[in-house]
């Protein structure tokens, strides 16, 4: 018999919904295996720099109904705004039932305190005049995703192991390398300062938890990752954060065998109301 997997915090960010990058379907999977008491989208979760009519697939719009019947279940969902969805910052401090927006969060859970934001703030790229080329970048990267799958698909037939162009760019590129050790860095030294036990990111696409020292102390650094290239969340669960990463076979272990209502109908229902 299936069950759903329970904890205590869940995180996840840049899923970037309506581009070709997005893995909503393998996402979908994921929220359907969980029931986490709090449910924090840390930002980009809806990509409204690259928004399109012409597409935004069922599987994209599974995704939205899933978090909103999560919600009405009991979930606190807590969605903190980044660059691609910052349109919803107008929206800052709204409270719809278990529903809120905001731009940071702190998080006090087991006697200590996360500090969660997505971390565009310290990027000047997504700023000003230089928000242009960042949108242009973006589109660029959402072309490379596709022609990326287009290969490993055809790697996949012949048998060999999959590769990512975006991840050896930034891994070979000695100033995207710096620029993310920059970002890492620059999060773990204000959260020493301001005394936080965690500090929890998004926007750089990188999953990590790990330990950052400095002369005025230690922080535990954490970044969700993405649902474009790793596929992966932060789980906080029995005095632990771990970082999850998407197995197709794994899961399986926790879908429901039959959903108790249909994704579609609920949602009509919600919007209705």
């Amino acid at each position: 018999m299936n069950f759903k997997k329970e904890l205590e915090v869940v995180v996840i960010s840049d899923v970037h919904l309506g581009t070709y990058g997005s893995h909503a379907k393998e996402l979908l999977q994921y929220l359907k295996s969980i029931r986490p008491h709090t449910l924090i989208l840390n930002g980009d979760i809806i990509d409204i720099w690259n928004f399109r009519k012409s597409y935004f697939p069922a599987a994209h719009m599974d995704v939205l109904r899933r978090i909103m019947k999560m919600a009405s279940k009991g979930t606190k969902v807590v969605y903190i705004t980044g660059n691609h969805d910052d349109m919803l910052r107008k929206y800052t401090d709204l409270q719809l039932g278990n529903l809120q927006i905001v731009d940071k969060y702190l998080l006090e859970i087991e006697n200590k305190k996360a500090w969660i934001f997505h971390g565009d703030v310290f990027d000047n790229t997504t700023k000003g005049s230089a928000k242009l080329l960042a949108k242009l970048g973006g589109k660029g990267y959402d072309w490379l995703i596709i022609v990326n799958r287009m290969i490993n698909w055809l790697l996949e037939k012949f048998g060999k192991d999959k590769i990512s162009f975006s991840k050896k760019v930034k891994d070979s590129v000695k100033k995207a390398v710096s620029w993310i050790n920059n970002f890492e860095t620059t999060a773990a030294e204000l959260a020493i300062e301001k005394k936080y036990d965690f500090v929890i990111c998004g926007h750089i696409h990188k999953p990590q938890n790990r330990i950052i020292t400095t002369e005025k102390g230690s922080v535990q650094y954490l970044n969700s990752g993405d649902w474009v290239e790793n596929l992966t969340a932060l789980e906080f669960n029995e005095g632990e954060w771990k970082v999850y990463q998407y197995e197709e076979d794994k899961i399986k272990t926790f879908l429901p065998e039959k959903e108790d209502e249909n994704e579609a109908d609920f949602l009509t229902k919600i919007l209705a109301s």
